[in-house]
């Protein structure tokens, strides 16, 4: 598997390919990290799930430290709840962390684009967040969240922005707390490391300011995978959240409001 834009372009725009500017096409090559991404994808080639993960960060040289073990349950029939200030690198490196202690059988929500990204299909359960969700794709979820799997969610649904100088996650959706509820699952508060560049936020900011509902930020999220080459982060665990502490229905909001603050309470514990 390998990138191309240009044949991306030319199979998808067939009628108006020929009107792009060659200039143009190369931008957009530059941008998503074309040559970048095809060495990534060169270097990882076969792997699939949790080893294509771990090839990922071995690749980039990145480098993870936990701390709060001891919170983890034997049991992995839980949901880990996690912020998302990457946007890539940081679900990658949970798939590996949590495959590495619960074995390879882990599931992610994700958004369905995503599922673009083949060696992760298998990992990867698609939330449609632009549309109606297909039958098959709410089976899949209800029969991993019926199993005894454990299941990584990034609830904000989004990659953290800046706001008032604060970079943090959005308002995180309760959708995850009414599931937890209703097939019993305790939930694991996660705090992971890091930060985007400034360009991403403020670019994101300028987006939001200029009234463009579609997130155009997002096209330059592979860069800010290949400037984390070489750094280190943390991933911090959290006392577990029992399914009895939960309330859905019309308090899930509030619920998700809180395990949020529990997230972030992490971050602020780790610098005292």
């Amino acid at each position: 598997m390998q990138i191309d834009v240009n044949a991306v372009l030319r199979e998808r725009l067939p009628r108006h390919y020929r009107y792009i500017p060659r200039v143009l096409i190369r931008w957009i090559e530059r941008t998503v990290c074309q040559e970048q991404m095809n060495d990534l994808l060169r270097a990882t080639a076969g792997l699939q799930d949790a080893e294509f993960c771990r090839a990922v960060l071995d690749h980039l040289d990145i480098h993870i430290d936990v701390s709060g073990e001891e919170y983890l349950p034997e049991n992995g029939r839980n949901v880990i709840v996690c912020n998302h200030p990457l946007g890539g690198l940081d679900g990658i490196a949970m798939i590996a962390y949590i495959s590495s202690v619960y074995g390879p059988d882990v599931r992610f929500l994700v958004n369905d684009l995503l599922m673009a990204i083949e060696p992760l299909q298998g990992v990867f359960l698609p939330v449609n967040k632009f549309g109606r969700q297909t039958r098959e794709a709410t089976r899949a979820i209800d029969e991993a969240f019926a199993s005894d799997v454990p299941i990584v969610v990034f609830p904000a649904g989004l990659v953290s922005r800046r706001r008032n100088g604060v970079i943090a996650d959005l308002q995180w959706q309760r959708t995850v707390v009414n599931k937890c509820i209703a097939y019993g699952r305790d939930v694991i508060p996660v705090h992971f490391s890091g930060r985007n560049s400034s360009f991403f936020y403020t670019f994101a900011n300028l987006r939001k300011r200029l009234g463009v509902k579609l997130n155009v930020e997002m096209v330059y999220l592979p860069r800010e995978v290949f400037r984390c080459r070489g750094k280190r982060f943390r991933i911090t665990i959290g006392e577990p959240v029992r399914v009895a502490e939960l309330r859905g229905g019309r308090e899930a909001q509030q619920t998700a409001d809180m395990l949020r603050e529990r997230v972030y309470a992490l971050a602020a514990d780790l610098q005292e």
